[in-house]
């Protein structure tokens, strides 16, 4: 599949007939971006027809075909490619027609790596304006009311369709799946599509709220009904009433308590705490559990009664990792909300990153990926891709360390260090397709630190057997 564009790492076309200037051109770059070298205008070319090219840093003075003419040629290819004019000497009426034909910037030798690096992010800046981050398709959101859930699985839009079936009855919902998949989210898509959605909906965290409270927090209570009973209280199931009631962590409501959900259940009705006046409800109760009932109820922790009533259609929602599709998906959109609450242009995840994204369990789901995408946006610099060298070290060593099988426990500490240290190295390679820039970046050191490293630990044998 051909990869798009705005969804790939930075690549930089270096174009210099000098070696030496092409080879320092790259030394600047090659750490923030995929770099490709061209001898001359020519060369570069046909390059440019072969693959795409985010910016070119393009000598001015060259034989064959000079960096004005190549320039022209390129912009009339594709007006996108960010162009650098780097010249030997300033002069003037190449400056001045390098900008008439839509060059970023012309900068002069001698300069400064920091010269050539704000230079590229301005011109990486300036194309994410033209090409912005990909907007989901109206196939990947599923819109009711003011909620919407943005999914391309199949798994996904089975429920969907689910969630449409179901709205308009009164049955009672249990919503299961891991923390963080959506299940508030999903209730209130019910809510919104239902006939209900003119009444209120209501949440109530039941891990969050006092066991000595409970009761009143679902039923309401009667002036003096206890110490701090100031005046009467509705409870949840009255502010309800003709809605919705979402239960969250309904697996951590008391027994005592579970008495008095079953029967408001089954008869709809129920007395405040203290009072003696049975109050009817018509409220529909969804409930939502990240922990397995069956088990709960083996141990006689929850009752079996109660969770078939609330089990009358049950909805289990797929934890992210199990959504095919959905990290890229999902990465971006978060991305593109991030940038524009945080006012920047952070255009896009390299696919190192988003490969890494793809291949992380993320145990807390939607909610851990959104809040990472955040922390990156929040963090990262305007015009600046993000790379796998940005992402946290635990994205990609996720899984549980150990020693090689075959290291003895007996070693002593270095060579254990040894063994580990090969082992990490060994994994951040593959991870990075073995490129060691790129695995420099995301073990978090230099690229000769990591060249040392690897002839001392005799992993690049290894990464040759790879190849």
């Amino acid at each position: 599949m051909q990869e798009n564009v705005r969804d790939s790492r930075p690549n930089v076309l270096i174009v210099d007939d000098e070696e030496g200037a092409r080879e320092a051109l790259e030394l600047i770059c090659e750490d923030y971006y995929d770099t490709e070298l061209a001898k001359d205008g020519l060369f570069a070319l046909e390059l440019i027809q072969k693959r795409p090219f985010d910016v070119v840093l393009l000598d001015v003075r060259m034989p064959r075909l000079d960096g004005i003419e190549t320039l022209k040629r390129i912009r009339a290819h594709d007006k996108s490619i960010g162009v650098v004019m780097v010249s030997a000497a300033n002069l003037a009426q190449e400056a001045t027609s390098s900008m008439k034909y839509g060059a970023f910037d012309y900068i002069t030798k001698p300069y400064e790596p920091e010269q050539i690096l704000l230079a590229v992010e301005g011109a990486l800046k300036e194309r994410s304006l033209e090409r912005p981050i990909r907007r989901p398709t109206s196939s990947e959101v599923f819109k009711v009311g003011d909620v919407q859930i943005i999914s391309r699985s199949s798994a996904m839009h089975d429920l969907f369709a689910d969630i449409e079936k179901i709205a308009s009855i009164g049955s009672n919902v249990l919503i299961t799946g891991e923390s963080g998949t959506g299940k508030e989210l999903f209730a209130r898509a019910i809510h919104a599509a239902s006939h209900r959605s003119k009444k209120a909906f209501i949440a109530v965290n039941c891990g969050a709220i006092p066991l000595e409270l409970m009761e009143s927090e679902l039923f309401g209570h009667e002036k003096g009904a206890f110490t701090s009973a100031f005046a009467r209280s509705c409870g949840k199931f009255e502010l309800a009433n003709g809605g919705t009631l979402f239960l969250d962590e309904i697996s951590s409501l008391p027994l005592s308590s579970q008495a008095k959900l079953l029967r408001v259940l089954q008869e709809r009705e129920f007395m405040r705490v203290g009072g003696h006046q049975t109050l009817k409800t018509d409220a529909r109760v969804i409930a939502a559990t990240n922990t397995r009932i069956e088990d709960l109820v083996e141990r006689g922790e929850f009752r079996n009664d109660l969770y078939f009533r609330l089990k009358v259609i049950p909805f289990e929602l797929p934890p992210l990792r199990r959504r095919e599709g959905d990290i890229p998906l999902l990465s971006n959109y978060f991305l593109a909300k991030l940038n524009r609450h945080f006012k920047k242009q952070v255009p896009g995840l390299s696919p190192d990153a988003m490969r890494i994204l793809e291949t992380y369990p993320w145990r807390g789901n939607v909610r851990e990926l959104e809040n990472l995408i955040e922390r990156l946006v929040a963090m990262g610099a305007d015009g600046r891709w993000i790379g796998a060298g940005d992402l946290p070290s635990d994205l990609f060593m996720h899984e549980k360390q150990e020693l090689p099988k075959d290291v003895e426990i007996d070693l002593g500490l270095n060579q254990a260090r040894d063994a580990f240290e090969r082992d990490y190295i060994l994994r951040a390679l593959e991870q990075c397709a073995w490129k060691p820039v790129k695995a420099a970046r995301l073990l978090k050191i230099h690229r000769n630190s990591l060249a040392s490293k690897m002839k001392v630990l005799k992993i690049e044998s290894d990464a040759q057997h790879q190849n």
